[in-house]
This record gives structure tokens, C-alpha cells and sequence, in this order.
């Protein structure tokens, strides 16, 4: 542990000292080589915004998404009352945001869960400027509860059909695999769908395997998450498709990660999503996308798409080879294929 400090501390650029007088100040500090597990990212005049997992939700801001200043403070100072309630356990380090700006104004969607259940909820929160970092509490979207749901309510991701400016909803972990629901005009669940309990709605559009698969471990219906491993979805419209990005296999561990991600496509938000062998992503498809090379990354995943100034570009956190297996953020631009299918541009040059 010493020595991965030391190592942070040189990347930071700043001694030992300094480090821990401006933590204890509470000040903002610069490093190149941002530490961060779930980011998703955005833009609002000629600021980033990176947004990821950590206590009340962790913040950086850069000018050129390569020199990034770590916010001290928050996005939530306060964790609403109704998360505790929901999620017995939960505290306050909130898990994989996501942010879209959407009529006018910007929404933020988190995780309040805790390791392994799928007793689960995504609030939601919403604000004018993302430079003011002044946050409205809009409740809850959606929760799971255990033996009730067979799914994970966390991992969300907005999107947003173009052909009818109808917002949409997609999230999951492991149980059931990966959900999808329509929003209303507030961001929130749309009842006219109808209700969650007629089964029509939350429909899953990816898992790791075939529906009719019978695991060998204990009932996937119980508190257990199964062998479906399989989360953190992000869709990405480009061209006529909508691209669902899912990540495969195990986060967290560090050096011992194995997270990889795949990606199917649709030409609606709704789905089928089929990979590049026309394998549904529903019954266990998904054409591999990224994994980690053993030199660089030991693994990587929990990504997210964008085009910012005419350039599409892919990032996600991945566990760094030489660095003990601590998070890092990986950004590189996307390429596109002749028939259509994403693909990296070589690192060699790029970002980070």
C-alpha cells in the first residue's frame, strides 16, 4: 500500500505533504492519471465533467480530458432520507452515476445498493448548471427488492429516443441481466407502459446466457446474483443503430479483475440487440469489444460512449498492470467499421 502511494504521488505530481495539506483543507487538487471506478462524463461550455463512484458521488472537471481537477466536495453533501429507507445497509458511497442533459436541464441517476444483493435503488437528481454542482433531490426511479425482482436496480444509464424525444432507461447486475423501461416527461418510471408488476415492464435485452440455461448454483430467483455476470449497460446511438455496451464478468478485485466488455446493436432503443453474428444479447449474445492486455490493464469495463466536437469517444475504468491494481480512467477514440461496428483506435498516441 506504501508503495502504491508513493507511485500516486509521483504521477500527482505533488509531494507527500502537499497532498495531505490541501485533503485536509479540503481543496481541489490536479493529477493527469484520474483514479475512478464507474465514470461517465460530460460537457457544458468548454468544461468536462467527470462524474464516477465514491462517497456522495466523486467529481473532476478539465479543459482538455487530460489534466483533471479532483473536487473536493461532493456532488451530494447530503444523502436524501428515502435512500436509507429503501436500502437497508446503504450509506453514503453511491455507486456508477450517470448524467444526460435533457429539456433544458441536467440529470443525474445513481446507485444506493450494497455488495452482492440485489436490494436496490436509483435516485435521481437534477440541476440547471453543472458548474454550480446545486443538486435537486427528484426522488427515487426505481427500486428492486429481493425475491421480489429478479434483477439489480443499479448501473443506470439514460438514453434518449431521437424519432420521438421519449427518454429511456436501462440498468442492471448480474440476477436477470440487463433491464430497459420507458421515462416520463419528469425522468421517472412511465405508468403508461404499464405497471411493473404485470411483467410487461422492466424488459431484459441482455444476459449471459440463453433463458432456457439452468445454472448449477443456487436458484438465480433467491438473494444469490447466479452466473449471469453481466452489467453496467450504456447505449450509444450512432448512424441508424443504437449501440447497447454491456461489461462481462467480475469488477473490483483489482489485479484479480477479469471485466471485459461487449456490444450489440439495434436499430430502436427497445431492441432485439444482436451482435455481430446476429446472436440476441437477450438469449447470451454480444460481440467482445475490450479486454485487458496483461501489460497495460489487467481488465477493464463499466464503460461509457460520446461524441464530443465531432469525435466519438469510448471510456470506462480499467485495473492498471504496474500499478497494483488501482482503477484508473482509460479514454480512447472510436473508429467505425465499414458495416458499421465500433472499434479502438490504436493507443499508441492516445489518450490517456
Amino acid at each position: 500500500m506504501k508503495q502504491l502511494l508513493t507511485i500516486l504521488l509521483c504521477l500527482l505530481g505533488l509531494t507527500s505533504t502537499t497532498l495531505a495539506q490541501q485533503r485536509m483543507r479540503g481543496e481541489p487538487f490536479q493529477t493527469d492519471t484520474p483514479m475512478v471506478h464507474d465514470p461517465v462524463m460530460a460537457k457544458e461550455g468548454d468544461t468536462y465533467y467527470l462524474f464516477s463512484t465514491g462517497l456522495g458521488i466523486q467529481r473532476m472537471t478539465s479543459k482538455d480530458r487530460r489534466t483533471w481537477t479532483v473536487s473536493r466536495q461532493p456532488v451530494m453533501t447530503v444523502i436524501p432520507g428515502w435512500t436509507t429507507d429503501s436500502v437497508p445497509g446503504f450509506v453514503n458511497h453511491v455507486w456508477a452515476p450517470d448524467v444526460i442533459r435533457w429539456h433544458g436541464r441536467w440529470w443525474l441517476a445513481y446507485s444506493c445498493s450494497t455488495f452482492g444483493k440485489n436490494g436496490s435503488a436509483i435516485g435521481l437528481l437534477s440541476s440547471r448548471s453543472l458548474a454550480s454542482n446545486l443538486w435537486k433531490d427528484e426522488g427515487c426511479i426505481v427500486t428492486s427488492r429481493p425475491k421480489r425482482d429478479n434483477w439489480n436496480a443499479i448501473d443506470p444509464n439514460f438514453v434518449i429516443d431521437d424519432a420521438t424525444d421519449t427518454p429511456w432507461l436501462v440498468w442492471g447486475s448480474f440476477w436477470d441481466g440487463i433491464q430497459l423501461a420507458r421515462l416520463d416527461t419528469t425522468m421517472h418510471l412511465d405508468n403508461g407502459q404499464g405497471t411493473m408488476d404485470n411483467g410487461k415492464w422492466p424488459r431484459t435485452i441482455a444476459r449471459r446466457y440463453h433463458p432456457d440455461y439452468k445454472p448449477t448454483e443456487p436458484n438465480p430467483t433467491s438473494r444469490y446474483a447466479g452466473t449471469n455476470a453481466i452489467e453496467a449497460p450504456f447505449i450509444f446511438k450512432h448512424g441508424g443503430y443504437y449501440y447497447l455496451f454491456v461489461s462481462w464478468d467480475y469488477c473490483c478485485r483489482g489485479a484479480k479483475s477479469n471485466y471485459r466488455v461487449a456490444v450489440g446493436r439495434s436499430q430502436t432503443i427497445e431492441g432485439p440487440y444482436l451482435d455481430r453474428n446476429g446472436k440476441d444479447m437477450a438469449e447470451g449474445g454480444g460481440t467482445l469489444f475490450l479486454e485487458g492486455d496483461k501489460k497495460q490493464w489487467e481488465a477493464a469495463g463499466h464503460c461509457a460512449a460520446y461524441s464530443f466536437d465531432g469525435e466519438d469517444i469510448f471510456i470506462c475504468h480499467g485495473y492498471s498492470a504496474t500499478m497494483n491494481g488501482a482503477a484508473l480512467l482509460i479514454q480512447r477514440p472510436i473508429a467505425w467499421t465499414t458495416d458499421g461496428w465500433p472499434t479502438l483506435q490504436s493507443p499508441e498516441g492516445e489518450l490517456p
